[in-house]
């Protein structure tokens, strides 16, 4: 089976939970680790997953991804699309098992989540969620990721592939 994931990240957090989350799936599957700039193709996989940073209470935008560079040093390519511009061009996924994922600050205060806003949008594109959206935690707009985040993404992605199986059984 081929597992696809493709993910946004700005400062390198939300790069960082999609390869634990890629680390999560090998063995069951074979992998795909792809940044969103690279516009990988959906064709020929039996599960993709998206993961972004939740900028302004979802996907970011143009105008967000502008905004994040005026806070630290963002990485190249970044600015270029995200997320919610590949899921746009993405065409209808026919069943297709979908997870999704999002880094966001770690406060009390509500942040929203790229990742529920994705995988909506994987369910209107006809995808079939696999589980409900998961969010990992930075300790700021720049990050770095909490403590534990990483291993926690290897976790979930297991219980992805682990519930893509049982579905498919």
């Amino acid at each position: 089976m081929r597992a696809l994931v493709v993910y946004e990240s700005m400062f390198g957090n939300t790069a960082a939970v999609a390869q634990a989350v890629a680390e999560g799936l090998a063995g069951p599957f074979e992998v795909t680790l792809a940044d969103v700039h690279e516009r990988p193709a959906v064709t020929g996989v039996d599960l993709l997953v998206v993961g972004a940073p939740t900028h302004a209470f979802g996907l970011s935008r143009p105008s967000t991804r502008a905004d994040a560079v005026k806070h630290g040093e963002v990485r190249a390519g970044a600015q270029e699309a995200g997320i919610r511009e590949y899921l746009d061009a993405t065409p209808p996924l026919a069943g297709l098992p979908v997870a999704a994922f999002d880094t966001r600050m770690d406060t009390r205060f509500p942040t929203g989540s790229a990742a529920r806003k994705a995988l909506r949008r994987l369910h209107s594109l006809g995808g079939q969620p696999v589980m409900p959206a998961e969010d990992f935690r930075v300790g700021g707009m720049t990050g770095p990721l909490v403590d534990g985040e990483i291993e926690r993404a290897r976790r979930w992605a297991r219980q992805v592939a682990d519930r893509h199986a049982a579905s498919a059984a």
